[in-house]
């Protein structure tokens, strides 16, 4: 547990394992997604825009050097940095044949690298990728984590919000990607209009019997000429409360293994992109938010991790 904190951060877990900060390099590939292109749907999920999450990225048509070229030149000088991981981030970014993404991840193992992440969907994992994605890492001694968006463990509102996968792919996913020891990090959204509390704590229990290593929150922010923006101007979703996002976060990490790394407690995007964001107001607030109740209530991620490993049982032992 990062000292200070009551919640494992990522930035203290990379300047442990590192011996320094490191900083997350956007890059984008020419990608799509199955929900998008007809495989699994047309539509894509009813919350994504056009572009899909990333909003800082450069043009897809830039080479990943150009792109990571370009990030440096401005995070370098303005942070000190040294160190970076490169992010493969937009769409699916495993939806391609695997000697292309090879050539990609590839590129991306420059001197100053020292990980890869790829954000990818639990229905674009397959052993020969892992095959291929372990290869790289022991050939150029790098680490390589996948980033699945899971968005929510409750498989009712994964049909609702169009996902085009289910609750038994991540879980297939997960299990393969660790068999690679391949780090896995699970993308989740806490305040889906279809979820409540129940539902924030049962994902922080199915992330954690599933060993990922790391998680990733965001509230649902509404993006523009999406389905949910057009709920939304209509009154069909309605979203929860900033104090009841806080509240599920607080609830979420108390169940969630200690060991699992947060690479965060909210996201962000553009208020000229988007509808709803954050409640209008600062993520750091939010997050601030969440540090004060984890003191106030004094609580901490873990704490109530206690229902794995045979709970009925330990009376005998």
């Amino acid at each position: 547990m990062t000292s200070g904190l009551r919640y494992n951060a990522y930035s203290e877990y990379l300047r442990q394992r590192y011996g320094e900060k490191v900083y997350k390099l956007p890059v984008s590939l020419p990608v799509t997604c199955p929900n998008r292109d007809g495989q699994c749907g047309h539509d894509g999920c009813v919350f994504c825009g056009e572009i899909g999450a990333g909003y800082e990225n450069l043009p897809a048509w830039l080479t990943v050097s150009d792109q990571l070229a370009a990030n440096k030149a401005h995070i370098a000088p303005k942070y000190k940095a040294k160190k970076f991981i490169p992010y493969f981030q937009n769409f699916s970014n495993t939806y391609l044949p695997v000697e292309q993404l090879k050539r990609h991840v590839v590129e991306a193992c420059q001197e100053d690298i020292v990980a890869i992440a790829l954000a990818t969907r639990p229905d674009c994992i397959n052993d020969r990728y892992l095959e291929m994605l372990a290869e790289v890492r022991e050939e150029y001694g790098i680490d390589i984590s996948i980033e699945l968006g899971l968005q929510t463990v409750n498989y009712h509102t994964l049909v609702k919000i169009n996902r085009g996968h289910t609750l038994a792919e991540f879980i297939d996913a997960t299990q393969r990607i660790k068999r690679w020891s391949i780090g896995v990090c699970a993308h989740l959204i806490l305040n889906l209009p279809w979820d409540d509390m129940a539902d924030s704590i049962e994902s922080a229990k199915i992330v954690s019997a599933m060993g990922v290593d790391q998680v990733k929150l965001h509230a649902l922010y509404i993006v523009k000429n999406t389905v949910m923006a057009d709920w939304y101007q209509k009154g069909e979703v309605t979203l929860i409360s900033k104090e009841e996002y806080v509240a599920r976060v607080v609830n979420f990490l108390e169940y969630l293994h200690p060991d699992i790394v947060i690479q965060r407690l909210i996201g962000r995007a553009p208020e000229a992109n988007t509808l709803f964001t954050n409640w209008q107001t600062g993520w750091w607030k939010i997050r601030e938010a969440i540090e004060e109740q984890l003191l106030e209530q004094d609580t901490w991620q873990g704490k109530k991790c206690t229902y794995l490993n045979g709970p009925a049982v330990r009376k005998y032992l």
